[in-house]
């Protein structure tokens, strides 16, 4: 019956967003989160807004996808299909 509520609602899906972008901000760690921030998630992908190229060109070409399988082992499934990394404007 639970379940049911939390699926309706829609309230469900914000904690499980909530988990999501709680576990990418633990597996980045204050200062790295804070400079690559997890701003959506929805469908299995999560969106990340960072504030300098550089530090979008290094997570998109290398440590991006670390992360993203760090991330998931935290949540316990494979959540996080994929990773969006978009420059802050």
């Amino acid at each position: 019956m639970l379940d049911r509520f939390l699926s309706k609602s829609g309230i469900g899906r914000q904690l499980r967003q909530g988990e999501v972008l709680d576990a990418w901000r633990k597996v980045l760690g204050p200062r790295l989160s804070r400079r690559a921030r997890a701003v959506r998630f929805l469908r299995g992908e999560l969106v990340v807004q960072v504030d300098s190229a550089t530090h979008l060109q290094e997570l998109q070409n290398f440590t991006g996808e670390q992360y993203r399988h760090q991330a998931n082992r935290l949540l316990g499934d494979e959540r996080i299909k994929s990773v969006a990394f978009r420059l802050k404007q």
